[in-house]
């Protein structure tokens, strides 16, 4: 097990402050209220340089306006909506499902959003979902847009990132160092006497942190560069097939490979079956994430372990406490990463 940093408070943010107000919007634009309201919901009944002038002044301050009862919400919507990249994949089925029945317990309900890997589609989302005020939010990753960041900072809702860490959260933040884990697989495999090491990766941001945290290990170990083969994500089993073969044409003595998931490290085992390469005999292969095949494949697959349960189960108390007007004591925990050795390595 590779111990997390111990958990810390968050350093002071924006995030102290209440929501941006309709108020404050109208304050900076120099007109009043009514006219921001107006801007907003109809246009049409204000000139072109007012429409301007407000939308200048939404923008700056990531004011996003209540969609919920016309902004006259009395009570909590008891609803906390999540953003997964995928749906497909059972990576983070795990602690969506933790996250689910801890919150279920406390009174919420949890609606689920696919963002995909790019995000372009994220800040759409956002301000739809900010609109519509839940009662917190959560995510996956740190790596959001400005438009993003300020929205969420300006939306007063608590807002729990996930699988990531940064020194600068929105505002809470349960996850863990890519870059670490990746160096910690390269060390692993030197020490279980691996020399000539390969990588096979998705495109997404916490894969390519893996990949140079994997990297710059084994620079420092004195290794000769990893053969690399980025691709998009989701990966899949027949990218693992491909990317074997086209690792193999590039360095065909590689001895190890690293992927950024186990179902790519599933179509490496497959395309070293066919192609008559014994593992680990002739090639190590570890995978991430450690889904439900992974220990009963055979060889049985070498992996890292998030534990997204601890993750999903931890954001639920965050946004629940929250939402009851309770203090979070630690609101940044860096849960750390177990490298599982099975029969693959």
């Amino acid at each position: 097990m590779h111990a997390p940093d111990p958990a810390r408070p968050a350093s002071p943010t924006s995030r102290d402050r209440p929501a941006v107000t309709l108020r404050e919007v109208a304050q900076r634009a120099g007109v009043s209220m009514i006219t921001v309201s107006r801007a907003i919901n109809t246009p049409q009944q204000v000139s072109e340089r007012t429409r301007e002038r407000v939308q200048e002044a939404v923008s700056a301050l990531g004011y996003v306006p209540n969609l919920v009862a016309g902004g006259l919400r009395s009570a909590r919507s008891h609803v906390v909506t999540a953003l997964v990249p995928t749906l497909t994949g059972p990576l983070f089925g795990g602690m969506v499902q933790a996250l689910t029945d801890a919150l279920e317990l406390r009174g919420f309900q949890v609606m689920v959003g696919q963002v995909g890997y790019a995000h372009s589609r994220e800040d759409e989302l956002l301000r739809a979902i900010v609109g519509r005020r839940p009662d917190g939010i959560v995510l996956t990753g740190v790596m959001h847009s400005p438009e993003g960041r300020r929205l969420l900072m300006a939306s007063g809702i608590p807002v729990v990132e996930t699988w990531d860490f940064t020194d600068t959260p929105i505002d809470m933040l349960v996850g863990l160092r890519h870059e670490a884990l990746g160096a910690a697989v390269c060390e692993h495999l030197f020490a279980k006497g691996r020399r000539r090491l390969a990588l096979l990766s998705g495109g997404d941001e916490r894969a390519a942190r893996r990949a140079q945290g994997f990297e710059a290990a084994a620079m420092r170990l004195g290794l000769r560069p990893p053969a690399m083969r980025l691709g998009k994500s989701p990966t899949t089993h027949a990218d693992g097939r491909a990317g074997l073969m086209a690792l193999l044409a590039d360095m065909p003595d590689i001895d190890a490979v690293f992927c950024s998931s186990d179902m790519l490290a599933l179509g490496v085992l497959t395309e070293a079956r066919v192609r008559g390469i014994a593992v680990p005999q002739q090639l190590a292969v570890m995978g991430f994430g450690d889904i439900d095949f992974a220990e009963t494949v055979s060889p049985a697959l070498s992996t890292v372990r998030i534990d997204g349960t601890r993750m999903g189960q931890t954001a639920a108390q965050w946004i629940a406490d929250r939402a009851e007007g309770k203090a979070v004591a630690q609101p940044v925990v860096d849960i750390g990463f177990s490298i599982v050795e099975r029969g693959s390595s």
